[in-house]
């Protein structure tokens, strides 16, 4: 497992709205003509070009947004606790900003700004080893960011103040892998590498393929053959970076591994998918090119590493509080 990625503008002015001026007069009957315009195939050919080159342009922009950013994740990685600790807490601060402006609205006002400071401040603790007093914190934030919600009535104070369970605690998972003695680096490479080969592999696979819609109720985009995508890629990347690692992992199990975690990350994605749905907005912001947000390229990540610290326990892995 020695690879891994993480990745991380803006409207445009309403058309106004015109009608045509009345006609009058007397209006005659056509005959349809049922022959095509010898033209036809051409121009079809021509106006499906551009759409073609949209299609691989934003594929092009993915994946260069992924590599940008991808190598000072991997250097927090290797270069120690503090500095991982340090770039989580940052992604941290802007996905719960992002997460205040998605369901408390886009002035930033005392809940978001709670919300944001107690999800910081939850990562950084957990890091110093006061993981006692996070498991109070979390619930005293929550009941802090609904209560400043209501008061200032700002979108919806009870997603509102959910926030840093959705945010905070996928945070805390990772801060605790990277701590686990021989094993840390190589199982968040793992998972990163996963979570990068399942977002890219079902992008590629359901914007180049189609087909039929995986859930259009909650995302009008995604179709089966992007979920099918994202497992195989994943799959992929885990029996490759499993086979890397020269450590003795056991090879087809954690293919099995990677492919079910590639559907827990969609899940994910259809999850924040469904809350940017319920409250009218597209992207979570507009930081990452060909991505949206920094919420919007780790959805699958705040889904899929809770599940592994879950394996991991189960597995007879210790937490220390």
């Amino acid at each position: 497992m020695r690879c891994g990625f993480l990745t991380f503008f803006c409207g445009s002015r309403p058309t106004p709205n015109w009608s045509l001026p009345k006609s009058c007069g007397r209006i005659s009957a056509n005959r349809t003509s049922r022959t095509p315009s010898p033209n036809s195939a051409s121009v079809n050919d021509v106006t499906g070009q551009p759409v073609f080159d949209a299609v691989s342009g934003e594929i092009r922009t993915r994946i260069l947004s992924t590599f940008i950013l991808a190598p000072p994740i991997l250097a927090a990685i290797y270069a120690g606790a503090s500095y991982f600790t340090l770039m989580l807490a940052l992604i941290s601060f802007i996905m719960a900003w992002e997460w205040g402006r998605l369901c408390g609205g886009v002035r930033f006002k005392p809940p978001g700004v709670a919300l944001v400071i107690g999800t910081g401040l939850a990562v950084i603790l957990t890091a110093a080893g006061h993981m006692r007093e996070v498991l109070f914190l979390i619930p005293a934030v929550v009941f802090l960011v609904y209560l400043l919600g209501r008061r200032f009535k700002e979108g919806s104070p009870l997603w509102l103040a959910l926030g840093i369970v959705y945010i905070a605690v996928p945070c805390i998972a990772l801060l605790w892998m990277r701590d686990l003695p021989g094993i840390g680096r190589e199982v968040l490479l793992w998972i990163f590498g996963i979570v990068w080969a399942t977002d890219t592999g079902a992008y590629c696979a359901g914007t180049l393929i189609g087909g039929p819609k995986l859930a259009p109720r909650l995302s009008p985009h995604k179709t089966w053959a992007g979920l099918a995508g994202g497992v195989v890629a994943a799959a992929l990347v885990s029996g490759l970076l499993v086979g890397l690692t020269g450590a003795g992992f056991a090879l087809w199990p954690l293919v099995c591994f990677g492919a079910f975690l590639a559907l827990v990350g969609q899940m994910g994605d259809l999850f924040e998918s469904s809350v940017k749905r319920r409250f009218g907005v597209k992207d979570t912001s507009h930081l990452i090119p060909g991505h949206g947000g920094a919420l919007d390229r780790f959805d699958g990540l705040l889904t899929v590493s809770p599940v592994v610290v879950a394996f991991l326990l189960l597995m007879g892995e210790k937490i220390a509080l």
